[in-house]
């Protein structure tokens, strides 16, 4: 059965490989609709070698993060009903779309999987705690990620999702909801950090957006740790053979094969004062912007 015409929306300042890996599989009446900040940005050179890719210049953001604007501007348009979310920093294997399709016609709205791989020490120790409160997470509870999710405009309320993604951080807790999803079990790895600073200034958006969004998710969230930090300290062999088995339990599950699994345990017990680092602080820095988050929906561009 031949697809309906789709849209996908790529946000993205430079130019990149997955810019060509998702053209090369777009249909005739399909596009690819490149969403970067300013004129000047590197991508917005491109010389669109594909005919079906598109360069939308969306402008500095007011009251949300620059990439809920730019997917915001980019929903505006789009021209096709069948939309799909994507980023430019995890590979996209040549059947991605067409896999995608066959999945959104057998389930409704679908979501695939990160799973994030560090590249510095900090996000390299931090690896099981996003698997297992990530990775895991996500799947467990069907939530969509932003950088791999496909749906119809009529799948949702669009226009006050619209509304309220123009004054958020977040576009996929955003997304979650008011869209349900299926996630399925295909992970992409996608690498995170590169320096210390960067993966302190991720870790509190992370923990912030949770907290945004879901405020008793934090409370729990921050007491498991805490037992488990506390159990770590009291029986250090048996938290650490638990915790240990744990990732590479999760791991296992998602066909991720990494020695980091081995860090679960210093990982939980790095969490708590983490955790309270992430919260304390008032702002935070995610792709060159630094944001104050007051509420969900109040937003203030700092820098």
């Amino acid at each position: 059965m031949m697809s309906p015409p789709t849209t996908v929306l790529l946000p993205t300042i430079t130019w990149s490989p997955v810019i060509a890996e998702i053209a090369t599989q777009l249909g005739p009446s399909d596009e690819l609709l490149i969403i970067c900040d300013d004129a000047s940005d590197p991508v917005a050179d491109y010389d669109e070698e594909f005919q079906n890719v598109r360069i939308i210049v969306a402008g500095e953001p007011t009251g949300c993060s620059g990439k809920a604007h730019a997917l915001a501007t980019g929903m505006d348009e789009a021209t096709n009903h069948r939309i799909v979310w994507t980023d430019d920093d995890f590979h996209h294997p040549q059947d991605w779309l067409a896999t995608f399709h066959e999945a959104y016609d057998n389930h409704g709205p679908v979501s695939e999987l990160y799973f994030f791989v560090g590249n510095d020490p900090l996000s390299t120790l931090l690896e099981p705690i996003y698997a297992i409160g990530g990775t895991l997470g996500t799947y467990a509870d069907d939530k969509p990620w932003g950088g791999a999710v496909m749906f119809e405009r009529d799948d949702l309320d669009l226009e006050s999702f619209l509304r309220d993604l123009r004054r958020t951080i977040s576009d996929d807790q955003l997304l979650s909801e008011y869209l349900e999803t299926t996630t399925l079990k295909r992970i992409h790895r996608v690498e995170i950090g590169g320096t210390v600073r960067e993966t302190l200034e991720r870790h509190v958006r992370f923990t912030q957006i949770i907290h945004q969004h879901n405020p008793w998710d934090t409370a729990t969230m921050g007491l498991v740790t805490l037992l488990l930090a506390a159990f770590s300290f009291v029986a250090p062999l048996y938290a650490g053979i638990g915790v240990t088995l744990l990732a590479a339990g999760v791991y296992t599950y998602f066909g991720v094969w990494r020695w980091t699994a081995l860090l679960a345990s210093p990982a939980i017990i790095l969490q708590v004062p983490l955790l309270i680092y992430a919260l304390a602080r008032r702002t935070f820095v995610w792709g060159g912007r630094r944001y104050r988050w007051q509420s969900k929906f109040d937003v203030e561009i700092v820098e």
